[in-house]
């Protein structure tokens, strides 16, 4: 009988999910951890060559590699035909969340498509699945394993390579650069261990899902104004 992976890959996702948000607490930190974690699993023959970096320079890696100017952490921005698309998309993710109890109203708010909140959700399927199989509850491994395979054939699987490609374009230093770089690894060996098809596309191939004029100022006045302002 092969090793249960389901807490392991837990761990890697929410690793993942806490180090793609703007960071409040080091977690450079816990890389040997994850490492170690990965190594006693036998999850992949790949681990995460960071080392550990004050707080301050991570949080400036961070805005610089996801500020203005920066890689795009959201699904929805990477290529849908149409803005319309994006609510589809998005009520597509909410079902998937309230399925499974998967509520986004913690501390850090961010939207259903957030590369965080995607990585979290399947975190929390791998406990899922991990108790269901404590449990003995078959049907409910089942489900579980359905919807990690359902949720990055529909969703991570379809973006996140961009993603990281988007991340190694932008990325201030090694630090992001070297995450998403591991993290598309760790995906990729996750999805072959489901038999979910990796979908590859160049970020130079595709274009920012458009916006919907109608909530653009393309059509308002000011624009074509000077504003002067009092300092």
């Amino acid at each position: 009988m092969s090793q249960d992976t389901s807490l392991p890959r837990a761990q890697v996702y929410k690793f993942l999910a806490d180090a793609f948000v703007y960071p409040r607490e080091n977690w450079t930190e816990d890389v040997s951890l994850l490492n170690e974690v990965m190594q006693q699993a036998g999850l992949m023959p790949y681990f995460l060559d960071i080392r550990p970096a004050p707080l301050e320079d991570l949080q400036f890696a961070h805005r610089h590699t996801f500020g203005i100017a920066g890689s795009l952490c959201y699904e929805t921005e990477y290529g849908l035909p149409h803005e319309y698309r994006q609510s589809q998309e998005m009520a597509d993710l909410a079902g998937f969340y309230q399925a499974f109890g998967f509520r986004t109203e913690g501390k850090i708010r961010e939207r259903p498509d957030h590369v965080a909140v995607e990585l979290e959700f399947m975190s929390l399927l791998s406990v899922k699945e991990a108790y269901a199989r404590e449990q003995q509850n078959e049907n409910h491994t089942a489900i579980c394993q359905e919807a990690q395979t359902k949720f990055l054939t529909d969703h991570l699987g379809n973006w996140f390579a961009l993603f990281a490609q988007s991340v190694q374009l932008n990325a201030c230093g090694d630090v992001y650069s070297s995450l998403a770089h591991f993290a598309v690894h760790f995906l990729q060996w996750d999805a072959a261990r489901l038999d979910v098809k990796w979908t590859v596309r160049d970020r130079a191939q595709v274009k920012h899902t458009p916006f919907d004029p109608d909530m653009s100022c393309a059509t308002c006045s000011l624009p074509g104004q000077r504003v002067q302002i009092e300092m």
